[in-house]
């Protein structure tokens, strides 16, 4: 980055240390010190601190006149997504956000998984932030008051279900995830018994309050919950530009959806007649579910393939599809603690690469027995060349993007798009060369275009069309998109079932995987069609995950340059 970094650049990183500072589980998140002891607060007067910094940016970078190319770009990735931002928080959807994937229980709880743990500096660090989580749910229950008595609540379903996580975490039946994890002192070298004490007392005290929280939400926050869960298309429209920085044609996408569901069904229906003749895609599933070769047995096992897997895939891909830079050539592989949904995600890196990359895995509970098949493409989806090689490759790139463009930027179009389309890539590259890893891939892109279908279809509560086989002239529900899922898909049906929760509580972002891989593929073609010849899918790669996260709006004006 130049010396003297650009009017845009200069306000663009003094808001990143502005929402460090206002939100510090976002800053450990993103690898920004000083804040490791605290917790954000999601009071009312939080949220309208963090509105007013965001706000009081957008004005200054609004008001600016770029000079060059680099900060026109700056300026429209800053704009695009800070904006959506204030209009989110100005519907009240930020205060009233609860969820079973992704909101302020999860992410309290989650942060713990991100902090050190080596040294005595490590786990005074963490007694502080434990200490903490009392205060930081209470101001949540008050944010969440709050917005209950302007009549804005999450749906009952998305209530009860937080409620139940809450109750796991606190150790309901067993012991809560706080005193697990505080064990992990037990042999650090410093870690004295005063220490000990402030630790587990701090476990105690987190345990408590998320007991707390469980019994608020279920007495006083669920009789005023709605048991509809549709959000409708005005709040559907806000979510959806929030996950893909875009203003889609919903209609279009829905019917979109139903084509690329159908294209994906029809390769799989011949895949399967070849893994077994005659087969339906359950009872190829299910040959393939038997065959040892696609067997793993226990959690420490799985976690090993997933470590084996993805290195081999770092160390085969650098030099010759990509230039991978040595601080991206360590991404660990692990088992997340249980309570979340079931499923694969990835954290990225700090600024400077102390805390590298981290795929986890969060299993269902009790489960064991693995295949393989269902999961080799999620690796390379998770891993490289998915978020980690995106995420980590815009990190790096501190010489030609902004803090906020390398930290903060990030879109789930842009990024679940990139990493679908990494999916297909590993295809093409013949990593997916053996059938049943390729059924599991091709079965985790038709379950992506059954997202975008039942997404959209449930929370603008939609007709089926005639010609689809599956209910035709009825409008969908929860019920019928979790019939769908179980009877049109092969995936496992614990995820299933998680997955509809998570689609009914965080509206909008299931379909951006899909919309997003469609927006990559489509730029693809047309810079092959501009260079011709002189077409370099090496060089398209690096210069486009350089460019760094944005909405998918700017994202296609971008890559239309390259």
């Amino acid at each position: 980055m130049p010396t003297t970094p650009s009017s845009i650049d200069a306000t663009s990183d003094r808001f990143v240390d502005d929402s460090a500072r206002l939100n510090p589980i976002d800053a450990t998140i993103l690898g920004i010190v000083g804040y490791d002891d605290q917790l954000t607060d999601y009071s009312p007067e939080g949220h309208q601190a963090r509105a007013e910094s965001a706000s009081t940016a957008l004005r200054e970078i609004t008001a600016i006149e770029p000079a060059t190319e680099a900060e026109s770009v700056a300026k429209a990735v800053f704009v695009e997504r800070v904006g959506i931002y204030t209009e989110l928080h100005e519907a009240g959807l930020f205060e009233s956000e609860l969820n079973v994937i992704e909101s302020p229980p999860q992410n309290i709880r989650m942060i713990f998984d991100l902090m050190d743990t080596e040294t005595v500096q490590d786990w005074a660090l963490i007694a502080k932030r434990l200490a903490a989580v009392p205060d930081a749910l209470a101001n949540f229950r008050a944010g969440l008051s709050s917005a209950a008595a302007r009549g804005r609540v999450s749906a009952l379903r998305q209530v009860t279900k937080v409620a139940d996580q809450c109750e796991t975490w606190a150790g309901h039946g067993g012991q809560s995830f706080f005193t697990e994890f505080v064990a992990g002192a037990q042999g650090i070298d410093g870690v004295d018994n005063a220490l000990r004490i402030d630790l587990q007392a701090g476990a105690t005290a987190a345990a408590s309050a998320y007991a707390d929280l469980a019994q608020f939400l279920r007495a006083e926050l669920a009789p005023k919950a709605p048991a509809k869960d549709a959000v409708g298309a005005e709040i559907y429209r806000l979510w959806s530009r929030h996950f893909t920085g875009a203003a889609f044609d919903l209609a279009e996408a829905y019917q979109w959806g139903w084509e690329e569901f159908f294209r994906i069904e029809s390769e799989m229906k011949h895949l399967a007649s070849r893994i077994k003749p005659g087969a339906t895609l359950a009872e190829a599933a299910a040959v393939l579910d038997a065959d040892p070769r696609y067997q793993v047995h226990g959690n420490d096992n799985l976690q090993a393939w997933m470590q084996q897997l993805s290195d081999r895939a770092l160390a085969e891909l650098r030099g010759v599809h990509f230039d991978i830079p040595d601080a991206l050539m360590k991404l660990e592989c692990r088992i997340a603690p249980p309570g979340g949904g079931v499923g694969a995600y990835y954290t990225g890196p700090t600024d400077n690469f102390s805390r590298p990359g981290r795929m986890w895995w969060s299993v269902p509970a009790g489960q064991q027995d693995y295949a393989t098949w269902r999961e080799t493409s999620t690796v390379y989806h998770e891993g490289v060349p998915g978020h980690h090689l995106q995420i980590a490759t815009a990190v790096y790139q501190s010489d030609t993007l902004n803090r906020f463009q390398r930290l903060m930027s990030t879109t789930s179009g842009y990024c679940e798009g990139w990493a679908l389309y990494a999916e297909r890539l590993m295809r093409e590259l013949g990593y997916l060369g053996d059938e049943g890893n390729l059924m599991g891939m091709l079965d985790a892109h038709l379950f992506r275009a059954a997202r975008v279908i039942v997404d959209i279809g449930m929370h603008l509560e939609l007709e089926i069309p005639a010609g689809t086989g599956f209910h035709p002239g009825e409008r969908w529900t929860p019920e019928l998109g979790l019939e769908f899922l179980l009877t049109r898909t092969i995936t496992d049906p614990h995820h299933v079932r998680d997955e509809i929760d998570r689609y009914l509580g965080w509206p909008g972002q299931a379909p951006s995987y899909k919309l997003g891989e469609r927006l990559w593929l489509a730029a693809l073609e047309e810079a092959k069609q501009r260079k011709g010849a002189e077409f370099d899918l090496k060089v398209f790669h690096q210069r486009a995950l350089e460019m760094g996260s944005m909405g998918l709006d700017t994202l296609r004006e971008r890559l239309a340059q390259i």
